[in-house]
């Protein structure tokens, strides 16, 4: 049987738990037999603040994944120079990494709501399925009215329990000084602290 891959992509500015367990629901709701931790680059959208580098970033991931054989952290954005598209980073598993697999692309909600303004999404659905993340407490139209046909027979929703965490709002504990212990992995904690990452 091919292998099933969720590949999950995002700036992980910084990682936390919210992300962990959506990539676990995920891996468990869907039968992934790993899940793929892929930090953009260079995020095409732009961000309203300063991004910390992609270095960082990854090794964030990597603290954070270490614990759970069923995850991994892929460097294949930040190495890749230019702008990260989703479309092809799931090229390059569908050609080079895993070309057998099944994949999934991992992502909130809110992202795939957006995803006409994604680069070629028709041609990303045709490689991969996508499993939306719903966050608690987060009012989303439904996925019929912003999505196209193609991409919406293979788009997932997945509610993820009493997980209403986001990089925003850690960014924001970081730079007054707050605590943010049970809000990512230790580790990754610890990395902001020493590097001194979101402070005023």
């Amino acid at each position: 049987m091919a292998e099933a891959i969720g590949i999950m992509g995002g700036t992980f500015d910084p990682i936390h738990f919210g992300h962990l367990a959506a990539a676990e629901e995920a891996r468990v709701g869907f039968g992934l037999d790993r899940v793929v931790f892929v930090p953009n680059g260079v995020p095409p959208h732009r961000k309203p603040y300063q991004l910390t580098p992609a270095e960082g970033r990854y090794e964030m991931v990597v603290l954070a994944t270490a614990s759970n054989p069923c995850f991994e952290a892929s460097r294949i954005e930040v190495d890749r120079p230019g702008p990260s598209y989703s479309v092809d980073t799931v090229l390059s598993f569908r050609q080079r990494i895993a070309p057998q697999a099944k994949l999934y692309f991992i992502t909130g909600l809110d992202a795939i709501l957006e995803i006409r303004t994604w680069r070629d999404p028709t041609r990303l659905a045709e490689m991969c399925e996508f499993i939306a993340v719903a966050r608690p407490g987060f009012e989303r139209r439904p996925l019929a009215e912003a999505l196209s046909g193609e991409v919406l027979a293979r788009t997932h929703r997945l509610d993820v329990p009493g997980v209403a965490i986001s990089s925003t709002a850690m960014r924001a504990r970081a730079a007054a000084g707050l605590s943010l212990r049970y809000l990512t992995p230790y580790p990754v904690a610890r990395y902001i602290a020493e590097h001194g990452l979101y402070r005023r």
